[in-house]
């Protein structure tokens, strides 16, 4: 029987390119000539962004030739087995607008699973990051790590949710159940962005939930998620950080909360 894949060094090549992307993103946090535009989204993109990219891809050329690489800001490049996934900085809209709250996030794909992640959020002083087999873990950099594990609550009446926005479960169909999801759990609160997943993960909240993301958004939540004991799907069931939304649980909620947001149809 084959050994398991050892994923160490790329964890320890994800932190290092974290800390390049903290130094980026930190110093030019809160800058007034900082340049923003809108993307045709109409979601706002920072040089910080694409400096952050541009620099994880600088790295990966060098470090990691043969992997391909899909980023939010620059077209992918590579192709094979592995993929590293990249959003250079995670609420964007928050870190233009000198809200403390959004990070970068890298995680890395090997034929199809998720098995490398990290978050990195340096204007609150938090790292969270996960290898296939290895656990989830907390701390400042790789070396002072805490490992992390969800919580235990086992009824959506005693759960906390952790949400993004109301703005977009009614145009998925799922506008109903999201809102009596809000109305029976025990306490709602709007973190918003990565932070609810890694409070997930932490089991500081049982459930977090989102019906618009892409893969970027959602790779290094994922396997951090997962380690921690936790279930990460799609709101269809499907798991991974697959289609366009993501509901991570505690695992003991999940199939209840899934049935809750079934799409409803109210939407046409």
């Amino acid at each position: 029987m084959a050994d398991a894949p050892d994923f160490t060094d790329d964890l320890r090549l994800a932190h290092l390119m974290a800390d390049n992307a903290d130094s980026l993103t930190m110093s030019r946090f809160k800058a007034r000539d900082l340049v923003v535009r809108s993307k045709a989204d109409h979601t706002p993109v920072s040089e910080a962004d694409q400096a952050v990219e541009a620099a994880v891809r600088r790295t990966l050329a060098t470090a990691r030739p043969r992997d391909a690489v899909h980023g939010e800001e620059m077209e992918d490049t590579g192709r094979g087995p592995r993929t590293w996934i990249v959003d250079p900085i995670d609420g964007t809209a928050n870190y233009v607008r000198g809200v403390p709250i959004w990070a970068t996030l890298i995680a890395l794909r090997v034929n199809g699973e998720i098995c490398v992640g990290v978050v990195s959020a340096p204007a609150i002083g938090r790292r969270w990051w996960a290898a296939k087999g290895a656990g989830a873990y907390t701390g400042k950099t790789l070396l002072s790590p805490a490992r992390i594990q969800v919580s235990k609550v086992d009824s959506v009446g005693d759960a906390f949710l952790s949400y993004s926005s109301i703005n977009g479960w009614i145009k998925d169909g799922r506008g109903q159940g999201f809102v009596d999801l809000i109305r029976d759990c025990g306490r709602t609160r709007a973190f918003g962005d990565f932070f609810s997943y890694m409070l997930v993960a932490e089991g500081c909240v049982d459930l977090a939930a989102e019906p618009d993301l892409e893969l970027h958004d959602m790779a290094a939540l994922d396997i951090i998620v997962r380690e921690a004991g936790g279930r990460f799907t799609n709101l269809d069931g499907e798991p991974g950080p697959v289609g366009r939304g993501a509901l991570a649980t505690n695992g003991r909620l999940h199939d209840a909360v899934l049935a809750r947001l079934a799409r409803d149809d109210t939407s046409g």
